[in-house]
């Protein structure tokens, strides 16, 4: 099966197409189409790019190889890019999920070939655990937009250059997607060192210079993803963060994961939307009664015509340790979730499955097609911790109508 995973991630001879679903264009290959999700979706303005291995066209891996893994992802994503009617200048937000923090260095030499100038935010995380193909370094997700599209970097006036090939903001339209941002004074470049409180306040500041510059602020924030390398220090990082988030916080996930510098312990990345009617959902209970509020995340946010529903774990008293039961209940929080906004499966567009055990890959999918059977939306799969103790699987969505 991880094959035609493989398979389903390279991008082949065989010509794509773009198939219309609703309001979602589904960006396909010849490959498999069982496979549970897509190259690529194209919705709402807006096209996310499934992650993606740099496997060849007879699904081969260059073992060992970052920096050719590295070119052969991004020449993966290009040509799946345009299928879709676009291309990697036009990419937005882009994350890069790395086996070995090691190969940091020679996957930016490679990266930075692909964008000469104002490259897209980007966030890099470590996951030792093996990826969909076992002899994978590298996978990397994206956000675009179509050709013609609007594409503003954001830099905050009195910073320097960031001393990675990523932009610290790209803004389209309405929407702003935030870099993955760590403990660095954006002046200098100089890294501030500190306890995951300190650093988590440094990570926040630095995002509010970079919203300030874009017209928005901490109101506008819709989605979150924060990286810690140790799940003891989860409640302290919510301390702080929560003071920067005092009503309607974005909707979030929080995982374990390694980050590209030794003096980091925090990295989080962000979405944010400036309309007027954002609106935050409560998940409602499995007999229809109201859900509670968590303080320190939003079940998920509304705007406009898209919603970020936050990375929902679904483990109980009675599924410990299974895989297939736990995805089975996250699935069916997210949807309680998606029809309390308004929203169907149809809708969903993109997903990251984060699964504590990669060796549970298929138990994850098994329960994942009762639920997208057609028209799947686009999916990263990486192995990670998790902050809560029993909980084997995390899943977070972005839906469009």
């Amino acid at each position: 099966m991880r094959l035609l995973i493989t398979l389903a991630l390279a991008i082949t001879a065989v010509s794509m197409t773009l198939a219309q679903s609703s309001s979602k264009q589904i960006v396909t290959t010849g490959g498999n189409p069982s496979l549970p999700f897509s190259p690529a979706v194209k919705a709402g303005g807006l096209i996310y790019v499934a992650g993606t291995l740099g496997t060849n066209a007879s699904g081969a891996i260059a073992k060992g190889d970052v920096k050719a893994q590295t070119k052969q992802t991004l020449d993966n994503i290009a040509a799946t890019l345009k299928a879709a009617g676009s291309s990697v200048a036009n990419a937005t937000s882009v994350l890069v999920y790395l086996r070995n923090a090691g190969d940091f260095a020679a996957m930016n030499e490679v990266y930075s070939t692909y964008w000469t100038k104002d490259p897209p935010a980007r966030t890099t995380v470590v996951v030792p655990q093996p990826l969909a193909n076992a002899d994978g370094l590298i996978e990397i997700a994206m956000v675009a937009v179509p050709n013609g599209g609007e594409r503003v970097v954001v830099h905050p006036s009195d910073w320097i250059k960031s001393p990675s090939p990523y932009s610290y903001g790209i803004k389209t339209g309405n929407t702003l997607f935030l870099a993955g941002l760590v403990s660095r004074n954006g002046k200098d470049n100089s890294n501030v060192k500190g306890d995951v409180t300190v650093q988590t306040r440094t990570v926040l500041d630095n995002g509010a210079a970079i919203l300030k510059q874009a017209g928005m602020s901490f109101a506008d924030v819709v989605a979150a993803r924060v990286y810690l390398t140790d799940d003891t220090a989860f409640q302290a990082m919510n301390t702080a963060y929560r003071t920067y988030f005092p009503s309607s916080p974005p909707a979030r996930a929080t995982v374990k994961a390694g980050l590209a510098g030794a003096d980091y312990l925090v990295e989080i990345t962000m979405v944010a939307v400036k309309d007027a009617g954002r609106k935050a959902i409560t998940t409602p209970n499995a007999d229809g009664s109201p859900g509670n509020a968590n303080p320190n995340l939003s079940a998920a946010i509304q705007v406009g015509n898209r919603l970020y529903i936050a990375g929902l774990t679904g483990n109980t008293a009675s599924n410990k340790g299974d895989v297939k039961a736990q995805t089975a209940e996250v699935l069916a929080r997210a949807g309680r979730t998606l029809k309390a906004a308004g929203f169907e499966w149809s809708n969903v567009v993109d997903g990251v499955v984060y699964l504590t055990d990669m060796s549970r890959f298929q138990d994850m999918n098994a329960a994942y097609r009762e639920v997208f059977t057609k028209d799947f939306p686009a999916r990263a799969t990486v192995g990670t911790g998790l902050m809560g103790a029993d909980a084997a699987v995390e899943i977070m969505f972005t839906a469009v109508k």
